[in-house]
């Protein structure tokens, strides 16, 4: 039989971390793993009760420790990233923290890429700097920069691929190994890519960091997020910066998001072909300028994406010839499309950066790094294909009008 890290991924998700069936019991067990929504943990004895606080293995003690509809989750999350072990969070943000906090916990310096979701941008250039903790920001796509820009006291490589919005991509094993050389932790964030879509695990990146708000859990109704790597640092993470600062995930929202991960490999496989074919519509379209996918061969690292990602992904940005004016009037005109900030939602979602998620990143910063005024990002969903591409044509219709 395969051991489950060698399963399918479609296996994987569903099965994964969810204990299987006790022969020997005389009447049926749950077959989706049950929701434990409680606080604490009740104990028969003081002995047991101080056993559970010495050995935390040997049962649960409080949900801010650790509760066992999120160690189902944090199991089959560890499986689907091929990592040691998995540790659920209460958002994206969370788990960036978290896993920042767990390695820098002695202070130091972070060498990570210009373009980055814009809360880690200010969490890495505003609040880590209230803490001593300096970043270098460089163009990741040129793997020569961050070892340029590696310090004495460097301590994390931290990346995103593919970027958030610009859809840049980083070379992974290049990183790594850089990583490696200097005895760095290299973070990534896989949000985009999902663990259908790239494994950075196995092309050396030593940790995954997730938003499971979007295609992890893909129905728009959780807040969550997930960090993956080696047995050691996660145990670090959860026992410290996560028990500590308190970004733990409420039981509920474990459980709707391993509902979510059960369907991620089919949900992904098409918004991947659904976002191929609005790539391609868009990239002909005269009101659009360009078009950034991993998928086109058009875009500039398209070659690395075919070595290293299963898939291109559900995620595309587009700059309008109209600046800022031809974005905000493309948005207004969407009608099934939403106008909304997250992505991976089984809806087309559309936003415009420059006056939503990238807002609060300094002006000159946002220019520099590419995020232009006329910039619209994509979540293509999964509705049909051909609805999504006549609602995005009857919008962009007024730009040429």
């Amino acid at each position: 039989m395969k051991n489950k890290k060698n399963l399918g991924k479609a296996t994987q998700a569903i099965h994964a971390g969810e204990a299987p069936a006790n022969a020997a019991a005389k009447s049926g067990i749950p077959l989706i793993p049950p929701l434990y929504q409680n606080s604490t943990f009740r104990f028969t004895s003081a002995a047991e009760c101080a056993a559970a606080c010495t050995d935390e293995e040997s049962g649960y003690i409080y949900t801010r420790w650790g509760n066992p509809t999120q160690r189902v989750l944090e199991e089959k999350l560890a499986v689907l990233e091929d990592g040691e072990a998995a540790l659920a969070t209460a958002s994206g943000m969370g788990a960036v923290s978290t896993a920042l906090l767990t390695a820098l916990a002695d202070g130091g310096h972070v060498v990570a890429m210009e373009t980055l979701y814009s809360a880690t941008h200010h969490l890495l250039s505003e609040d880590l700097v209230r803490m001593g903790i300096e970043t270098t920001f460089v163009d990741a796509t040129n793997p020569t920069e961050i070892e340029r820009a590696i310090r004495s006291d460097t301590k994390v490589i931290y990346l995103e691929s593919p970027t958030n919005p610009l859809l840049k991509l980083v070379d992974l094993g290049a990183c790594a190994e850089i990583a490696e050389a200097h005895a760095l932790i290299s973070i990534l964030d896989n949000t985009f890519a999902t663990p259908c879509g790239q494994q950075p695990i196995a092309l050396g990146i030593d940790v995954v960091v997730h938003s499971m708000t979007k295609y992890l859990s893909g129905n728009g109704a959780v807040i969550a997020g997930a960090i993956v790597g080696k047995k050691t640092f996660v145990e670090r993470a959860q026992k410290g910066a996560l028990r500590n600062f308190g970004a733990v995930i409420s039981p509920f929202n474990a459980w709707l998001t391993l509902h979510g991960i059960t369907t991620l490999p089919l949900r992904f496989a098409q918004h991947c072909e659904n976002a191929g074919r609005v790539a391609a519509f868009l990239e002909a379209h005269p009101a659009v300028a360009w078009v950034s996918y991993p998928g086109l061969r058009s875009h500039p690292q398209h070659e690395l994406a075919k070595r290293q990602m299963d898939k291109f992904g559900g995620m595309i940005t587009i700059e309008l010839k109209g600046g800022r004016v031809a974005g905000e009037q493309f948005v207004n005109q969407l009608q099934r499309c939403a106008l909304a900030v997250s992505l991976g939602d089984v809806r087309t979602l559309l936003c415009h950066p420059a006056s939503t998620t990238h807002s609060p990143v300094p002006t000159e910063i946002r220019q520099q790094t590419g995020i232009t005024d006329g910039l619209v990002r994509i979540s293509v969903g999964l509705e049909d294909v051909e609805d999504i591409i006549a609602d995005l044509a009857q919008a962009l219709e007024l730009l040429t009008s």
